[in-house]
């Protein structure tokens, strides 16, 4: 090879993929025009963005795959702690609210109506909420501090479970084991939980369930309290018969 040649072949520019001729365009200056490389424009190809997804997400994975054995080694295998279910009455049940029957038609508002509070901070929602099954197990527990709620099963077929705790308004001052209390309420109550009420449920054994809920519009958005059982300590609860 000559000289020349290697001379020339040196400053031959050589087009890389992010200088390919479909991604080079004019640079007007004035009257002239020149061709350039756009960055910009290489940085914005459809190529590039997909190749930068691709990236995130493999490198999402890694880390994710990463931190689940730490996570596993952290908190470990869960221990089940069985709850016994009692049946809930309005003694029982008056520490975390109130339990509702029927009343007759034309009797006038009194302490044994629900007594509902909150509900004027924000806009009130009654809705039919349907839970897929979950069972009688949980691993954390929640409450309101803003606002009373209703709960009630349309079902009659059986049972459903509540397990609840006095209000302590504070999840750094969240129910040990020896402060739930897990209820079995039949079909034709419903049940009113007291502001700051902790529960964890509607719990029951059919495919699903469908069940009247009061609260405020935003509730689970703004005002929903949670400890992690399972996460912090280890445990998994069990209600059983």
């Amino acid at each position: 090879m000559t000289a020349a040649r290697s001379l020339a072949n040196k400053h031959t520019p050589v087009l890389t993929p992010s200088l390919r001729p479909s991604l080079l365009r004019p640079s007007y200056h004035g009257q002239g025009t020149a061709w350039r490389s756009d960055t910009a424009t290489t940085a914005s190809h459809p190529l590039a963005h997909r190749r930068r997804d691709m990236a995130a997400t493999s490198a999402a994975m890694a880390a994710h795959s990463q931190q689940e054995p730490q996570q596993q080694q952290q908190y470990g295998p869960r221990s089940t702690v069985q709850l016994k279910a009692v049946d809930i009455s309005e003694e029982s049940f008056r520490p975390f609210g109130q339990l509702i029957g029927p009343t007759d038609d034309g009797k006038e508002y009194d302490g044994e109506d629900a007594q509902l509070e909150g509900l004027g901070e924000g806009q009130p929602r009654f809705y039919i909420m349907r839970l897929p099954r979950r069972g009688r197990t949980f691993e954390r527990i929640t409450y309101h501090a803003q606002v009373t709620q209703c709960l009630g099963c349309l079902q009659p077929a059986s049972p459903w479970f509540l397990v609840v705790a006095r209000p302590t308004l504070s999840v750094a001052q969240h129910p040990r084991q020896q402060d739930l209390t897990a209820f079995r309420i039949p079909h034709g109550v419903f049940v009113k939980l007291h502001k700051g009420t902790w529960h964890a449920g509607p719990l029951f054994d059919a495919p699903s369930a469908d069940f009247y809920n009061l609260e405020l519009a935003d509730t689970n958005l703004v005002d929903h309290n949670t400890y992690e059982y399972g996460q912090e300590e280890g445990l998994c609860f069990e209600v059983v018969d």
